[in-house]
């Protein structure tokens, strides 16, 4: 992937979009809602599903290239952050970038839908949990190849059982 750094659901940083790309994403993100630098990070991870949230370091650097573009303009706003509101020329280059803004919006929802797919965290503790208490069994003093064998017919079943779904 290529862009703007962001962090990927705790497996490191990683790129997503090129500061083009970002800039559009943030600005068609505007466009819906007058919003905060904060609450375009949240927004993004949340159509995501979590898998990509673009770094503070990268939204708000990129909020004030699009104010110095005329692009977006602060608001009053209550407490300290800025809120951001999309101005004329704002809407008038999201205009003419429409194509470019739907595929990198449909480039959101399909990591958030990759990462509903891939998302097997519980398959993975519930093995873990069985290497676990299989390792631990085995290294009892009183198994012996009875036991030995009853466990490998318990994990036997379950492995068919699974197949079976």
């Amino acid at each position: 992937m290529r862009g703007g750094e962001g962090r990927g659901g705790g497996r490191g940083r990683r790129r997503v979009f090129a500061g083009d790309e970002l800039r559009l994403v943030l600005l068609a993100l505007i466009a819906d809602k007058p919003r905060h630098g904060y609450d375009l990070i949240r927004e993004i991870e949340e159509r995501t599903g979590g898998a990509y949230a673009p770094s503070p370091g990268v939204v708000y650097p990129t909020l004030t290239l699009l104010a110095d573009m005329d692009h977006i303009a602060e608001q009053a706003a209550e407490g300290a952050k800025k809120l951001y509101a999309i101005t004329p020329a704002g809407e008038a280059h999201l205009a003419e970038n429409a194509e470019e803004v739907a595929q990198l919006m449909g480039r959101l929802a399909e990591l958030g839908t990759q990462r509903e797919k891939s998302d097997r965290s519980p398959v993975r503790r519930a093995m873990g949990n069985l290497k676990m208490a299989v390792m631990q069994r085995l290294n009892d003093d009183d198994v012996d190849q009875e036991t030995a064998h009853a466990i490998v017919d318990i994990i036997d079943a379950a492995a068919r059982k699974v197949e079976r779904i």
